[in-house]
């Protein structure tokens, strides 16, 4: 029964053709249903010959196909002339009737048939683009895997050469370790790229939710300026819980950006932090944010005020 009962509602639902036998027991069904109501009908009009057949043949050829329509619309005429449920007799106006009740029904089997060769061209394309969906997944998936292989292989290849330069490898490890972490946030989004605040939290997270407030409307990232960003927000943060905000007991930082057309600028503010009197020349990581926006037609500036570091990053949107 079970089996039977998924048979029909695969067949209703245009998944696969139903066995012949069902197809012609659902039109008998249709066909009785049709008849039945025109034998309620006939109680007030009897001269209503052939219209409760109509939904008949629809439903019988949505289901069964072609053959199936064709032979229920036959039926349909065959009972509308020969079934009577009054004193009518078969005349000429009913075959005249049952002329246009045919030609009504041919057009109503063809409207059917038409659509569900559609439907079924639409399930092919459909499948076809689901596995090649799977199948791009299946190769992100791998190549993702790799990628974390290799860039786990660059991490300890690294940490063996500058085993006795600690310096280097302090500044060095946390920026590798940045590009692992975007690269995971990245990959939870198919690959895609990201929302700016998933992002900063990411980032900023470890030192604490309370220390920093992030003001904007949603934004997704493209996957290449995502990784930028990253890398900018981790040296920004790295700094602050160094030097700035994030050093001092009530240190704060507010992230706020906001999108023109396909500019973005990006505001980091940091507040109640030490006070900047001397600043060191241009590092790795200063050389980093002044150059880093480049290649998206963006620029950065850094101030260092009294209250913290005040740095502005715009760039341009790439499409995604």
């Amino acid at each position: 029964m079970a089996r039977l009962i998924d048979e029909f509602r695969r067949g209703w639902y245009g998944v696969s053709q139903p066995p012949l036998a069902m197809s012609v027991a659902f039109a008998a069904v249709c066909l009785a249903c049709a008849t039945l109501v025109r034998w309620g009908l006939a109680q007030v009009r009897p001269d209503i010959f052939f219209t409760p057949y109509f939904p008949a043949v629809f439903f019988a050829a949505a289901f069964g196909g072609l053959r199936i329509g064709v032979v229920t619309a036959l039926v349909g005429g065959v009972l509308g002339v020969a079934v009577n449920f009054g004193d009518a007799h078969a005349d000429r106006a009913r075959f005249v009737l049952l002329v246009l009740y045919w030609a009504v029904s041919a057009l109503t089997i063809w409207g059917v048939e038409h659509y569900r060769s559609l439907l079924i061209a639409q399930r092919r394309v459909s499948k076809r683009l689901i596995e090649e969906e799977e199948y791009r997944k299946l190769l992100v998936n791998e190549l993702q895997h790799r990628l974390k292989n290799k860039l786990s292989t660059v991490h300890a290849v690294l940490h063996q050469v500058l085993h006795d330069q600690p310096q280097v490898w302090a500044r060095i490890d946390p920026r590798l370790r940045s590009l692992a972490a975007t690269d995971d946030l990245i990959a939870r989004v198919d690959n895609s790229g990201c929302d700016i605040r998933d992002l900063l939290i990411s980032e900023l997270g470890p030192y604490g939710h309370v220390r920093f407030t992030l003001n904007g409307e949603p934004l997704f990232l493209p996957a290449k300026l995502a990784v930028t960003l990253s890398l900018m927000f981790h040296e920004l943060a790295t700094n602050a819980s160094k030097y700035g905000a994030f050093s001092a007991p009530r240190g704060l930082l507010q992230v706020s950006w906001t999108v023109t057309e396909d500019r973005l600028t990006v505001t980091w503010d940091e507040t109640e932090g030490p006070n900047v009197e001397n600043v060191s020349p241009p590092g790795f990581g200063t050389k980093l944010l002044k150059s880093a926006l480049s290649a998206f037609d963006g620029k950065t500036e850094i101030s260092y005020l009294k209250t913290g570091v005040h740095c502005i990053m715009q760039c341009r949107i790439p499409p995604s």
